[in-house]
């Protein structure tokens, strides 16, 4: 793919990703799962009230701008309600995260094409994570995830720009990876994965260069192609490692938190960590915690997805919700929200990061992990798999009650080993395989048309509805 070819493509993608985003956005006028909870606390920073909330600020701080920002931009604002605790647009405190959830296909992308320099990478990548449903809900919603994913990519993508930079040109893009490091820390602390994710393939590229000697080339052998980004962390040196990857996010985490204490000063800074930690090891798990409960291993075949929102009426013309609930027999339209991944997109990312495990396993049994020819697909792999692992297993030890949507972060690595795959297939030689890739993309796309209803919350019939419920456990 060229280089307009490569800019067109994420072009589409990014205005296709604001339109399913933006689209009936404030459709349902009310308060979708968490959104109890973050533009409610949003609103009250704006309002000057006492907050005190769970998880790190930043989340509503960045609501309460969205809020305030929404408010004055000229668009009708006719879907008002009272439910953060004063009169609000419904647009008003959702615009934002469809925003900015638009803009993570355009980063993974880019993220796709830095590591290994082929355009056609990336722009399968930036497709396949425009098809994830669980993606869009979360950005058409006033929740928080959103966020740390994006923040998170940003820090690793800064981090390669910069290492694709001449030594004496990278502080200001090395400043800008650890701020985004910080920020999404001060979302959520699991957004420490990210950057967790980097510490592991440094160790591990440091264990690399102890072990490969450089050794003298002869005078007549061709030049060495350019490094890619990630061969280049050797480049980084201690100081600038603790610096900029160090001490810049913590840095960060914790002015994150002055506007919050000059607004509440008590609890004080370290009170309010003990507190959040405290917390979330007191919650408890199972059903009677939470319906929508599931464990870190059954996210890998969406075992058990989350309903957002279930609403039923007469007819598409009803108000939505309507109050008190129809009773079943009456029910002739069924409004859904499932905060679930595209099934087809999932169940073959999910295979895909295992593959890869497999093929590296292979490799470094057979010692052909580092061969020259395959150098630069070791070091994607090593990548995503250090990424999925840092993303995926600190809540192998996490008790309480855990939801699909914490397996976000470690999906963005899932589909970009699959989006590798196809890649590689669609070059192949052989006919069948590349009519596979075509085959898995076509399955996506039509994946993704099919459970959008659910995805945007499109009316539906009864039997519409059930025939997307592929599992009991779906419902």
């Amino acid at each position: 793919m060229n280089k307009s070819g490569y800019k067109l493509a994420l072009l589409v993608i990014f205005f296709l990703s604001l339109f399913f985003r933006f689209w009936r956005v404030d459709f349902f006028n009310t308060l979708v799962f968490d959104e109890v909870y973050y533009p409610v606390f949003a609103n009250r920073y704006l309002l000057g009230e006492p907050v005190y909330n769970a998880h790190p600020p930043l989340s509503q701080y960045l609501i309460a701008v969205g809020i305030w920002l929404g408010e004055k931009m000229p668009f009708p604002h006719e879907i008002t309600n009272g439910f953060l605790g004063s009169v609000r647009s419904t647009f008003s405190y959702r615009w934002l995260n469809a925003l900015t959830g638009a803009f993570i296909p355009l980063v993974i992308g880019e993220i796709a094409y830095r590591l290994t320099r082929r355009r056609s990478y990336g722009a399968i990548a930036a497709l396949l994570a425009a098809l994830d449903g669980l993606f869009l809900v979360e950005s058409r919603f006033a929740l928080n995830n959103i966020y740390l994913v994006l923040f998170g990519l940003l820090g690793q993508l800064l981090l390669f720009l910069a290492l694709d930079t001449p030594p004496n040109r990278r502080w200001s893009k090395l400043l800008l990876s650890g701020l985004f490091f910080g920020l999404s820390a001060a979302i959520k602390w699991n957004g420490l994965g990210f950057l967790l994710g980097i510490y592991l393939v440094a160790f591990l590229h440091l264990i690399l260069v102890f072990i490969r000697q450089p050794r003298d080339r002869p005078a007549d052998s061709p030049p060495v192609s350019r490094p890619l980004p990630l061969q280049n962390l050797q480049q980084l040196t201690p100081l600038a490692f603790i610096l900029y990857l160090g001490v810049i996010p913590v840095a960060t985490y914790c002015l994150s938190w002055i506007p919050h204490l000059l607004m509440n000063p008590k609890p004080s800074f370290w009170e309010m960590q003990q507190r959040i930690l405290s917390f979330h090891q007191s919650v408890g798990n199972g059903p009677k915690v939470h319906p929508y409960c599931s464990p870190w291993y059954s996210w890998f075949i969406m075992e058990r997805p989350v309903a957002y929102l279930y609403q039923t009426a007469r007819d598409t013309r009803e108000a939505i919700p309507s109050l008190p609930p129809l009773p079943p027999a009456s029910a002739k339209v069924i409004y859904d929200v499932h905060a679930m991944g595209n099934p087809p997109l999932w169940w073959l990312s999910s295979a895909a990061i295992l593959g890869l495990l497999f093929l590296i396993l292979k490799r470094l049994w057979q010692r052909q992990l580092w061969q020259e020819s395959n150098a630069a697909s070791s070091w994607l792999g090593v990548y995503l798999l250090c990424n999925f692992g840092a993303n995926l297993l600190p809540w192998l030890k996490v008790t309480r009650c855990t939801f699909i949507y914490h397996y976000m972060a470690a999906s963005v690595f899932c589909t970009l080993a699959l989006a590798w795959f196809i890649e590689l297939l669609l070059h192949s030689r052989r006919y069948i395989f590349r009519q596979i890739a075509l085959a898995s993309l076509a399955i996506a796309i039509l994946g993704f048309i099919y459970w959008l209803p659910i995805f945007i919350g499109l009316p539906l019939s009864p039997t519409g509805y059930k025939i997307r419920m592929f599992f009991r456990n779906w419902i």
